[in-house]
């Protein structure tokens, strides 16, 4: 019988925190297989450490594991003289990290025992038998690492929610595996993305976004951890505006694929908005000048491609210049890569001049163009409202903190600096809230009252014809900008389709004034 005490220490560890709640677990099994283990050697002079060592819902993919680090901080103050396992990949399932652990108990000359797999590294054949069984582990962990990857590629695929961090307009289904519409937030994101078409740019957006006080998804845990909504910053706008998730697809790997929620933003407005930040993304937010008087230019749209059109020209040997409009897609990458033809700037210029004129000749036609923008106006109601609700049960949440904070100090009997910071923070908030809400309530009632009605419309457009002509060339295209969402001009089929801001009808009925500014 050996009179040399050897202190063994055992180590345990499960990567997940499944079943640690139960009475017998799964560390527990591992202790008892390595308790038992230790008592089969008690004639070496073995002895089991009371301490445990636990690192239950822990990765072996890495060394930050609290039981490990208080195991190797033992290790070091030498009260430890050997380190009993289950199994070799429950101290680590990587061999790099392995190899440090291995060296430090080396130093102190410590050994290391695997229960199930039977050896010691007191020997040079365990030694070697550990280095093998690693590199499997290893190899095994980046297997399942691969599968795991595969698996959430071809999810992705099929256009399935994979999990993450939930966005603006999206909540997680009750049941999970998907996400469905927040019809609330959905407003909110609609109207940012209908803010920046105005802006035409993400500083004053963001400028606007500070302004209301809109803050990205406020969203409770499935652990019950409330993530608190932040404000806007630049990568948060520019994230927002660019996440494919709002047009109902799902990226994987640079590709774009169909998913199986539900999308936010119209496809046309997707790709005006796509279209508007690769070219600020070329002039840096700022307006390129236009020099020639191209009264169409950040308007007109390729049916085709969905893209803006550019203006340009070509000098003939008259020295007289020929304006056209083409495809950005188009100049950028070829004629071939857009099948709809460039167009005479003039001609399509005139067309919709012409257009114009004729809708304030025609009943009919100024039906039509009422009725555009009746439901532009009711979209930007609805976009209000839903902010109103959305504002009003931020203002509960807020309240009901403030509630609870102050019942919490009247318990204690006094007041920390901390709940006193905490709540001067809430009353903020609160006092940022309710000014927003009476914000979108006086623009509720303007946008109500801008509304236009068929005389309205009739006497606009009748307008066009004396104000039109009592324009300066830049004046006509700020006019157009004010009067006018988009132009789109689907080549192939030679067809143009205006649409009409709702506002811009009521600019020409009071005399145009503002196309002067």
């Amino acid at each position: 019988m050996s009179n040399q005490k050897i202190r063994c220490a055992i180590y345990t560890r499960k990567s997940t925190e499944e079943g640690l709640d139960s009475d017998f677990n799964t560390l527990d099994a591992q202790r008892e297989a390595a308790e038992a283990y230790i008592a089969s050697q008690k004639a070496e002079g073995w002895v089991c450490l009371a301490d445990r060592y636990d690192d239950g819902g822990f990765s072996g993919g890495d060394m930050e594991r609290p039981a490990l680090e208080r195991l190797l901080s033992d290790v070091a103050s030498g009260r430890i003289d050997c380190i009993v396992v289950y199994k070799v990949d429950r101290l680590s399932r990587s061999l790099l990290d392995f190899a440090r652990i291995m060296e430090r108990l080396e130093e102190q000359e410590v050994s290391f025992v695997s229960v199930t797999q039977q050896f010691n590294t007191t020997h040079s054949m365990g030694r070697l038998t550990l280095n093998i069984l690693l590199s499997f582990a290893q190899f095994e962990r980046e297997i399942i690492a691969e599968r795991t990857s595969d698996k959430m590629t071809a999810a992705r695929r099929k256009g399935k929610w994979t999990g993450g961090m939930l966005v603006l307009g999206y909540d997680l289904h009750p049941d999970g595996g998907r996400i469905t519409v927040n019809e609330e937030e959905a407003a909110l994101v609609r109207g940012i993305f209908e803010l920046y078409l105005q802006k035409e740019s993400l500083l004053t957006t963001l400028k606007e976004l500070k302004r209301r006080g809109w803050q990205t998804k406020e969203w409770v845990t499935q652990k019950g951890k409330l993530r608190r909504g932040k404000p806007f910053n630049k990568n948060r706008l520019y994230r927002l505006l660019t996440n494919p998730i709002y047009l109902g697809k799902v990226r994987c790997k640079e590709e774009l694929y169909d998913g199986e929620h539900e999308p936010i933003v119209d496809d046309s407005v997707w790709r005006r908005v796509q279209a508007l930040m690769h070219r600020n993304s070329r002039t840096g937010g700022r307006h390129v000048r236009n020099k020639y008087g191209a009264l169409l230019k950040g308007l007109i749209q390729c049916g085709a491609c969905g893209v803006t059109m550019a203006h340009s020209y070509t000098q003939k040997k008259s020295g007289r210049r020929y304006r056209y409009y083409i495809c950005s897609r188009a100049q950028k990458n070829g004629y071939d890569s857009c099948p709809s033809p460039s167009v005479s700037a003039p001609e399509i210029e005139g067309f919709v001049i012409d257009q114009m004129r004729r809708i304030g000749k025609d009943p009919a036609l100024i039906g039509e163009t009422l009725a555009a923008a009746k439901e532009q106006s009711m979209e930007g109601l609805e976009q209000l409202e839903a902010e109103r609700r959305s504002l009003e049960k931020r203002l509960k949440t807020y309240e009901d903190e403030v509630r609870g904070l102050i019942r919490l100090t009247a318990e204690n009997g006094d007041g920390t600096a901390l709940a006193t910071k905490h709540l001067a923070e809430l009353q903020e908030l609160i006092r940022r809230t309710e000014r927003r809400a009476t914000e979108v309530r006086e623009e509720a009632i303007a946008l109500s009252r801008r509304s236009v009605d068929e005389r309205e419309v009739a006497e606009a457009l009748s307008l066009f014809d004396p104000v039109w002509d009592s324009l300066s060339p830049r004046e006509r295209a700020r006019a157009l900008h004010l009067l006018l969402e988009q132009v789109v001009y689907y080549g192939q089929e030679g067809k143009v389709t205006i649409t009409f801001r709702p506002t811009g009808m009521k600019v020409l009925a009071e005399g145009g004034d503002s196309a002067k500014g």
